[in-house]
């Protein structure tokens, strides 16, 4: 394995802890900076939709950038948004810090699996992607639980700070051992970006990308003060919490990447929303209890980015067929949507949480994540119209983020 890839998969891994580690941060920055916890939750909110604008509009920009010099150039963004993060002053200054990190993030992503399939040879393309796209599951198994204990212990400004130097780190690697040389395709126009979302079908994949992923979100955004203050969790162990949550998506991918495999998308989309309104349901009358509160974040993260494999995988069927010249520009549209959906929810989850409480965040997440339920039903009583069955072999599919 080139020791450049390992230079993108520390820049993933960084890149996944600052977007996840502020969940676990929440009250505390809300305490320290004097706002609200759904004025907090807007760190979230804004952060993805930094990353929903970055991701398509800003890689069309810089489609003739050498990639070497665009990755560098990204990853001093990060760094120094992180920074700004680590010495904002108040709120407003660390809502610009966020959505600066954000637009870098969704720039990364989007040219990361080029740049990864350039340093090996052709018959290890998917490999390479897969090894870059982990560093996303160690920062939810890792990173993220040991930035909420810095935040804990040290201040949540120095968890920032702690996320820079893992910034500065994957620069310096990327600069020594990143070819300067890899050839790349020019992303798509943002005109052919806009000709992709005037297709019904894949705006219904979109639809139920943002929907599903935004029903988990509302209540994920407010996870820390859910925990402290209706579990009776410490403050401290917080954290801990968040590890064993971070090791159920890590399986829950999997799983939900071998039950895409086995039935189909569609079936495979379908049980996982079931399950995950379920879930999401129960969380609202077992968070009072401390050990039942654990079991079901336990579940929780094993069906909450069980959907992704399934999501992308359908999006890409629906662009080969639907729009085959812009199969790639469709899958980084769904990417998109994940992050609206995310931005969305954190801020209809603020709306919750101070006109209803934060205990019914969990139920009202599952109402909208039955909504993802519907819309996939309806997607496949679509193709069983049109005499597409519900498993096909596909010659690819972008990873997540």
């Amino acid at each position: 394995m080139p020791i450049a890839l390992l230079a993108l998969t520390l820049s993933a891994f960084a890149i996944g802890t600052t977007e996840f580690v502020i969940v676990g941060l929440l009250p505390t920055v809300a305490a320290d900076l004097n706002i609200t916890l759904p004025s907090a939750g807007l760190l979230i909110s804004l952060y993805a939709l930094g990353v929903a604008i970055g991701a398509p509009v800003l890689t069309a920009l810089t489609g003739k950038v050498p990639r070497k010099a665009l990755l560098l150039g990204l990853m001093a963004l990060f760094t120094l948004g992180n920074l700004l993060a680590w010495k904002a002053p108040g709120y407003d200054s660390l809502i610009a810090a966020r959505i600066l990190t954000g637009l870098a993030h969704g720039v990364f992503f989007s040219i990361g699996s080029t740049i990864a399939t350039g340093l090996v040879p052709k018959e290890k393309a998917a490999s390479a992607i897969a090894i870059m796209f982990t560093g996303l599951t160690v920062a939810l198994v890792t990173g993220v639980p040991l930035g909420t204990f810095i935040g804990q212990h040290f201040g949540w400004r120095e968890t920032f700070l702690a996320v820079s130097g893992l910034g500065v780190i994957a620069l310096v690697g990327s600069a020594i051992f990143v070819p300067n040389n890899i050839r790349h395709t020019p992303p798509a126009s943002l005109l052919q970006q806009v000709k992709v979302l005037g297709e019904p079908r894949l705006l219904l994949v979109y639809a139920k990308t943002a929907i599903g992923y935004g029903g988990t979100f509302i209540p994920f955004t407010f996870l820390a003060p859910i925990l402290t203050d209706i579990s009776g969790f410490s403050p401290t162990a917080v954290g801990g919490v968040m590890l064993v949550y971070g090791v159920s998506v890590a399986a829950g991918n999997i799983w939900g990447g071998r039950l895409a495999d086995r039935l189909g998308p569609v079936p495979a989309l379908k049980i996982i929303f079931s399950l995950l309104a379920l879930v999401l349901f129960v969380l609202s009358f077992a968070a009072p209890y401390k050990w039942l509160a654990l079991a079901t974040v336990l579940a929780w993260g094993a069906v909450a980015f069980g959907n992704v494999p399934g999501l992308q995988v359908y999006v890409v069927r629906q662009a080969e067929r639907f729009t085959p010249n812009a199969v790639d520009v469709a899958s980084s549209l769904n990417i998109a949507a994940f992050n609206v959906g995310i931005a969305f929810a954190a801020w209809a989850g603020g709306l919750v949480v101070t006109h209803i409480g934060l205990i019914h965040s969990g139920w009202i997440g599952a109402l909208v994540v039955l909504v993802a339920l519907a819309l996939t039903t309806l997607s496949g009583r679509l193709d069983r119209r049109a005499g597409i069955p519900d498993r096909s072999e596909l010659t690819h599919a972008v990873p997540q983020h």
